[in-house]
């Protein structure tokens, strides 16, 4: 009798604790924007040079500065060992911007999802989810430099299988769908009443229906071509994928720093697979334009041209100046951001 008492207690608590993260999930909805729905428009945020406290705070400054512009959000992304640009954690890098902005949502997109255990990716997601409500989103890579897997000590060929294993696995826990002691974790069950907003890298057609099977966005290599874009773009929706479909392009206002530039492309071509870099544009694929309205034109046709249906913007080259960084990032406000945003939803 005292078991079954206490299944019963038991049962009614859960029921309890279900109802209430529903009724929380609720009044969170619709409040700001979704993280990475579908006609949005973020800017990426990169480090600028200088030592890791100043690197930080600048960061922190240019999500402040994307959210007076208008920005739905900002995307930070993973590598480590101290590759120019980026930091290690990109979780822990959302937890330092969040806080410093107010309605902006922050997505780790890509993290790399072979080099840590499934559950525990899933649960840093999920808490920092709980603690910020409907202002994270969280985006998939399987990875493509050794170091990074070096560092994670993970033999570096087995990422892909890792990936592919992985993934349906913390899908389904960032929607609530688990199995298990993590089931047991309080913001992983929340997350059946507030899922996770989810994507994936993509660079090929296999990627593309996975991602559309398991009810994921796509996000597309900043470098790839129109072209190839709308080919995957098309194979995803003929899959059933309904989520967004991401293009990412580098814009400039003025005269851009073209030494740097081609220093940068340089750098992605030593470490890129030839994959990759058959379904890269011609050039450096930089958006150049006088001023914030030419650019928006440039960018919609872009997005019709590769069958993409939101936007993710980049400013940052290497050894770029932060100061010049942050006045393209105001160059935005104008009519850029409102134009982009304007001609998504028309489209």
């Amino acid at each position: 009798m005292g078991a079954i008492r206490s299944e019963g207690v038991l049962n009614s608590h859960n029921f309890l604790v279900d109802f209430l993260m529903n009724s929380f999930a609720e009044s969170f909805h619709n409040v700001g924007n979704t993280p990475l729905e579908k006609g949005s428009v973020s800017l990426r945020l990169y480090a600028s040079e200088g030592i890791s406290i100043e690197q930080v705070n600048q960061m922190r400054s240019e999500a402040r500065l994307a959210e007076g512009v208008g920005y739905d959000g900002v995307m930070v992304s993973e590598h480590h060992a101290g590759f120019s640009g980026y930091l290690p954690n990109p979780l822990q890098l959302s937890s330092f911007l969040l806080p410093a902005t107010s309605n902006l949502w922050v997505s780790p997109c890509p993290l790399l999802l072979p080099t840590k255990p499934k559950a525990m990716v899933a649960e840093e997601i999920a808490w920092l989810s709980s603690a910020y409500p409907n202002r994270v989103g969280v985006g998939f890579a399987a990875g493509a430099l050794p170091v990074d897997f070096e560092l994670a000590e993970i033999p570096f060929d087995e990422k892909n299988q890792r990936f592919k294993s992985n993934l349906p696995w913390i899908v389904d826990a960032l929607r609530g769908v688990t199995e298990g002691p993590i089931g047991n974790d309080l913001a992983i069950r929340q997350c059946k009443h507030q899922p996770i907003p989810m994507v994936v890298a993509a660079q090929s057609k296999e990627a593309c229906k996975r991602a559309a099977k398991l009810n994921l966005g796509i996000l597309f290599d900043s470098l790839q071509s129109p072209e190839v874009s709308m080919k995957l773009a098309s194979a995803y929706r003929e899959a059933g994928g309904e989520g967004p479909v991401i293009l990412i392009r580098r814009v400039w206002i003025g005269s851009p720093p073209i030494a740097k530039i081609h220093a940068q492309m340089e750098h992605y071509h030593s470490y890129a697979s030839d994959r990759a870099k058959g379904n890269w544009t011609q050039g450096d694929g930089t958006v150049v334009a006088n001023n914030g309205e030419e650019a928006a034109e440039q960018l919609l046709k872009i997005l019709d041209d590769s069958g993409c249906d939101t936007i993710n913007i980049r400013v940052h080259v290497a050894g770029l100046d932060p100061g010049e960084i942050s006045e393209q990032i105001k160059a935005h406000e104008d009519s850029l951001v409102p134009s982009v945003k304007s001609g998504l939803r028309v489209g």
